[in-house]
């Protein structure tokens, strides 16, 4: 029998011991030394670190955390590895050692993870560390060292490279895959797992069971790839992503709440970057719970403007921005190319150059702070780049190019179908804007005027 088959957490699965229950009705097997690790104060913190951040605002339900999310992708991680056992190529690759490596990066890939991470790291601010880094100080901790020695026989280092990719042998690059690809744990779990919570279909209409029963490896043997059974069910991974990203993730009042959060975030940045103690000071804010990690960071704002945004998304009574412009590949291309995946202080120059040209062409008295620009991040999206295997020809074609539906949402650039340029205001200026005649076109104009000053 092949020792995966007989790692505790495989033989779990299925047996009588102990579980943890997580919406919807699944069952997570645990053993005790994965629970060891569930107890652990590094991963105990990912219960008070909510899994959506900003789109609670928008979908109340949205409120489930990360430590419900590590446990879906741990036990994904499981079935991954039980389907891809019974295959020949990936078992003479794969070791019942190298198979534990994965189970604890599954179990353990968010421990880093700060409140609201990724709208804040989006920002691409030089001072502030990537959420890998500070995972790699979690996992480094005395009580999780002895851990992976006692109880799983590897070292802290290897699983920290195994979840940042750090990794060139065959058994590294296939987990790398299942970590972090286009058919992987971590999206088979967020995408089924925001959905529900969110309280929207989306994310939660693609055949899991059929996808994780076509999965191989791919032509060389060093990725993970589907047979020609999975198709449709990835076809439909595909399309709830997409349409995920569109409804969800940058469903424009969810942008307007990320974008006040993160103008006021950089704000606090600012006033505080250039202190000796920054670093200390940032680090303890982003060990923080996040009700507490929101108190300090309003209270610790300098500046009126962030102040005033931060009290508005979080205070007793909430005050979103109004969208009055939007522009995307499909409506107003020039001004998504002038203004897309710009740095973020470009941005903020921007948007401060845009409300002073309303001001003095329209009359309507804008304060910098009251009109904010959003657009997609310098960083972009991974593509979905699969192979298809059609074993009665022993041929294997990316999934692109015997998918319409892939080739048109996930081989281009998805950024440019489910992101748009926006302009967000105050609300107490709002109805100052409908005075504007033809308001999105003129204001589009604008900006390709301010982006061409900066």
């Amino acid at each position: 029998m092949n020792s995966i088959f007989q790692i505790p957490e495989i033989v779990a699965i299925d047996g009588p011991g102990s579980l943890i229950r997580i919406p919807n009705q699944i069952d997570v097997p645990v053993t005790p030394r994965v629970l060891r690790l569930i107890d652990s104060p590094e991963f105990q913190r990912l219960s008070e670190i909510s899994q959506l951040g900003l789109v609670a605002q928008v979908y109340p339900g949205a409120t489930h955390n990360r430590f419900e999310h590590s446990l879906g992708v741990y036990r994904f991680a499981l079935l991954f590895l039980r389907q891809l056992a019974h295959q020949k190529r990936f078992s003479d690759a794969v070791s019942a050692r190298d198979a534990t490596l994965l189970i604890l990066a599954a179990l353990l890939h968010d421990l880093g993870h700060w409140p609201f991470c990724h709208p804040i790291e989006d920002l691409n601010l030089e001072k502030v560390p990537s959420h890998e880094a500070l995972g790699r100080e979690y996992l480094a901790s005395d009580y999780l060292t002895r851990c992976f020695r006692d109880d799983w026989g590897v070292e802290v280092s290897e699983v920290y490279n195994l979840i940042n990719k750090q990794v060139d042998d065959p058994a590294g690059k296939i987990f790398s895959s299942i970590l972090s690809g286009p058919i992987d744990i971590d999206k088979m779990d967020y995408l089924y797992r925001d959905s529900l919570h969110s309280g929207v279909p989306y994310g939660q209409n693609f055949d899991a069971p059929r996808l994780i029963r076509s999965l191989c490896l791919n032509e060389r043997g060093d990725q993970l790839a589907i047979t020609q059974k999975g198709k449709t069910a990835a076809e439909l991974m595909v399309f709830a992503r997409y349409v995920m990203f569109s409804e969800v993730y940058w469903h424009h009042a969810v942008r307007s709440a990320t974008t006040m959060f993160q103008r006021g975030f950089y704000e606090w940045y600012q006033s505080r970057s250039a202190s000796p103690d920054f670093e200390i000071q940032q680090k303890s804010l982003f060990r923080l719970p996040e009700k507490e990690f929101v108190g300090r960071l309003i209270s610790e704002s300098d500046q009126p403007d962030g102040k005033q945004l931060l009290t508005s998304l979080f205070g007793s009574k909430r005050s979103l921005y109004k969208r009055v412009a939007s522009f995307s590949i499909a409506n107003g291309e020039s001004v998504y190319r002038a203004v897309s995946q710009r740095p973020y202080h470009w941005l903020v120059n921007c948007s401060e150059r845009l409300a002073l040209l309303i001001s003095e062409k329209f009359g309507v008295p804008v304060k910098p702070g009251q009109l904010l620009m959003d657009a997609p991040p310098v960083g972009l999206e991974v593509q979905f780049n699969v192979q298809v295997h059609f074993q009665r020809e022993n041929r294997f074609v990316p999934l692109g190019e015997v998918s319409p539906v892939v080739q048109s949402l996930a081989c281009r650039q998805f950024d440019d179908f489910v992101k748009q340029v926006r302009v967000f205001v105050d609300p107490s200026i709002a109805d100052d804007f409908k005075g504007i005649p033809d308001c999105e076109t003129v204001i589009g104009e604008m900006i390709k005027e301010s982006a061409e000053a900066i």
